[in-house]
């Protein structure tokens, strides 16, 4: 007799890939596990601090933006901790880093990561927002439909992004990030699914996660789509002013659908999620049992994943009081 397939349950943790490393997020604490030079994994866990009041951060529609910039200073922070410990040598302060550190003292760090992120905002705007439009204006002469060109907008929009990721394939350092990247969708499909948290499940666990940030930039990049057809002002530099007045509303749209996939496995939701799971096979790649133990330690400092499947019935009460006794889940049988 065929065996029942498991239906996912929602878990609610997520994170991200870091250099040599994994951040996993469970709601107000997050942790990285970085595989330093000497081969030792760095725990360091941490309380996260929104950047507006939970209450709003629960309203629907708005929550997605402030979840969204939320997500850019933590990854950013979580970038800068995983690269501490691969400074080949010490730099030496140029003038630039002393007059931040007389100005701000204690807080230079903080201002170089958030002119940093700033900046890293307005490059990917112009790249994918603003450029796609100049590149489609081209065609204003020959084709008339505003709803046309806005298609075409989007088209060329979706063709800069893959051919972005293409090109960042190349890169050695990227190549493993993107194996991180793996291993953090590995871990989390393993515990919705119901399986123990092990090396050996995680290996078998899908690479893909329909929760993915990978997911959540396409579908941006759609429903801009739509936004962008009820522009019909004539001025040209008018129209880019409301495409980017408009991103945080096309944001807190494409949220709200990669919320509603993350919570739901049917075959809607599944073939909605189908272009974003098809590109993450760019932005993910098999990882190796070192990086699936990094990301394992990752999410075992925020996410009691043993009280997770036993209170949503993947295991027995006995099976969940004997996995609390075992302490190292290199130690764990994996399931047969």
């Amino acid at each position: 007799m065929a065996k029942a397939k498991i239906k996912r349950k929602y878990s609610g943790i997520g994170g991200q890939a870091v250099i040599e490393g994994v951040m996993m997020r469970n709601n107000d604490k997050y942790a990285v596990a970085v595989r330093k030079p000497d081969k030792e994994i760095e725990v360091k866990v941490t309380d996260c601090k929104n950047i507006v009041n939970k209450k709003v951060t629960r309203i629907p529609f708005v929550r997605g933006v402030f979840n969204f910039v939320d997500s850019l200073v933590i990854g950013l922070k979580t970038l800068m901790f995983s690269a501490s410990f691969y400074e080949e040598e010490e730099v030496k302060p140029t003038k630039t880093d002393k007059a931040m550190e007389k100005v701000f003292k204690d807080k230079a760090t903080d201002v170089v990561m958030y002119i940093t992120m700033a900046l890293s905002i307005v490059f990917a705007i112009a790249l994918f927002m603003i450029l796609p439009y100049f590149i489609s204006n081209l065609l204003k002469d020959v084709i008339e439909s505003d709803t046309l060109m806005a298609v075409i907008e989007g088209v060329i929009r979706i063709s800069i992004f893959i051919g972005y990721v293409l090109l960042i394939t190349l890169m050695d350092d990227i190549k493993r990030l993107f194996q991180y990247h793996g291993a953090e969708h590995k871990c989390i499909n393993c515990i919705e699914r119901g399986k123990v948290l092990n090396v050996t499940n995680v290996r078998k666990s899908s690479k893909q996660h329909k929760r993915c940030g990978t997911s959540f930039l396409l579908i941006v990049m759609i429903v801009s789509i739509i936004f962008f057809i009820f522009i019909r002002t004539p001025n040209p530099w008018l129209r880019v002013l409301l495409r980017v007045a408009l991103l945080p509303v096309v944001a807190g749209v494409s949220y709200e659908l990669i919320r509603l996939a993350g919570r739901f496995d049917n075959p809607v939701v599944n073939i909605l999620s189908a272009p974003g799971m098809l590109l993450q096979k760019l932005t993910t790649r098999e990882p190796d049992d070192e990086m699936i133990e990094v990301a394992i330690k990752s999410v075992e400092a925020v996410f009691d994943w043993k009280e997770y499947l036993h209170k949503h019935g993947y295991i027995s009460k006995e099976e969940y009081a004997s996995l609390k006794a075992k302490e190292d889940f290199e130690f764990v049988e994996a399931d047969k």
